[in-house]
């Protein structure tokens, strides 16, 4: 999710994909819109006001919307949750601080606040649970697509506690905001279905940037606020099984995605280069990759050679002298300066780009060798 800080006169407000990527949904400072991204063509558009989170159920008429605040009738504290069908509404919901993002799965939906998160059953509704979190204002959350398992990663707090639920299923005050040194990289996963933390990971040392769950929540990837590094774990188990190299200088990362098959990873951030990183199925497909990545990795491989014999002795120190693997793809953007959103398809071997200048990006990626991806087709989202 994207909710880009742009200048009063630029029309996008906001840019997802659907949770398998079939489908893009546009905010404006008009309304919004949705289209399918094969064959692209526009699906929904509706032009009452300013829309600051549009998020779709898949390809369902059911659509998560909330406001910008120039409108008393459609604010961004107001969640409304329409029909697109017949335009009708199904419910509203109403919040004491702006909605930053809302996630959705058949099974449940999650709104992030600054620092909390509420939970729901999709279903009718009802609110669950709610969770307190570190300062939070990108709205960094993830939630697995899958019902089955349906996890939720989301920044922890320093001393991890979920806060109880004060009458009318009001959530109570949140405690006093750290200061910014004082708040850690770590994850909390929650069970959404049995209703109970299950870990906490050590992911990074600076705040959490960014978070993204694969399609049935055995991968979590992890970004901090530096940027240059992104960090794979497996669920529910919370072990670090890979890291991989984004670029050696900080960047605000703006989005991680999975490929639906869990086979690659692809970033964008605040440079000009989108990076596609192929995720190793063993260990030896691992040292694959870093052959790949020049002769230097030679001492690297005959380190994890030694580190594999002795595992048992020193893992995480063994692990942690691995240097991240490298990217495989990566394309450039056609216009710097501009936030981006990264998602490869489900259907073809193509990576799809939204921009905030509201523009959809196709390219082609050669699944074998890799290298720089083309441009294949730029599609306009502001019609």
């Amino acid at each position: 999710m994207i909710s880009p800080n742009e200048p009063e006169n630029d029309k996008v407000l906001f840019f997802n994909f659907n949770q398998d990527y079939s489908c893009v949904s546009v905010g404006t400072t008009s309304g919004y819109q949705m289209y399918n991204c094969d064959p692209f063509g526009q699906c929904h558009s509706q032009g009452n006001a300013g829309t600051s989170i549009a998020e779709m159920l898949f390809s369902t008429s059911l659509v998560a919307l909330v406001g910008v605040g120039t409108c008393p009738e459609f604010n961004s504290r107001d969640l409304h949750i329409i029909n697109t069908k017949n335009n009708s509404s199904i419910c509203e919901l109403k919040f004491p601080e702006p909605v930053l993002a809302v996630k959705m799965n058949r099974r449940r939906m999650i709104v992030v606040l600054e620092r909390q998160i509420f939970l729901y059953d999709i279903r009718n509704m009802k609110l669950l649970h709610s969770f307190e979190t570190v300062p939070n204002p990108k709205g960094a959350c993830a939630l697995t697509s899958s019902p089955e398992n349906c996890l939720i990663a989301y920044p922890a707090q320093p001393s991890v506690a979920s806060s109880p639920l004060a009458p009318f299923g009001q959530p109570v005050s949140p405690p006093p905001t750290p200061k910014h040194n004082d708040i850690s990289g770590d994850v909390e996963i929650f069970d959404a279905v049995n209703m109970q933390l299950i870990k906490i990971i050590p992911a990074h040392k600076s705040p959490i940037s960014c978070l993204a769950m694969n399609a049935d929540a055995t991968l979590l990837a992890t970004a901090s606020e530096k940027g240059t590094v992104i960090r794979m774990f497996s669920l529910p188990d919370a072990n670090k099984v890979f890291e991989f190299r984004r670029g050696s200088y900080p960047a605000s990362i703006y989005s991680i995605s999975f490929n639906l098959a869990s086979t690659l990873l692809c970033v964008s951030s605040d440079t000009e280069t989108v990076h596609i990183f192929r995720i190793p199925a063993s260990e030896e497909d691992a040292d694959a990759e870093e052959t790949k990545a020049g002769v230097g990795n030679k001492l690297r491989r005959s380190s994890k050679h030694l580190g594999r014999n002795i595992g048992s002795i020193l893992p995480h120190m063994i692990t942690g002298m691995w240097e991240p693997l490298r990217d495989f793809a990566s394309l450039k953007l056609p216009n710097t300066g501009v936030r981006s959103l990264v998602a490869l398809s489900s259907t073809m071997p193509q990576v799809m780009l939204v921009t905030s200048e509201g523009y959809l990006y196709e390219y082609s990626i050669d699944l074998e060798k890799g290298g720089e991806c083309m441009l294949l087709k730029q599609h306009s989202l502001l019609k």
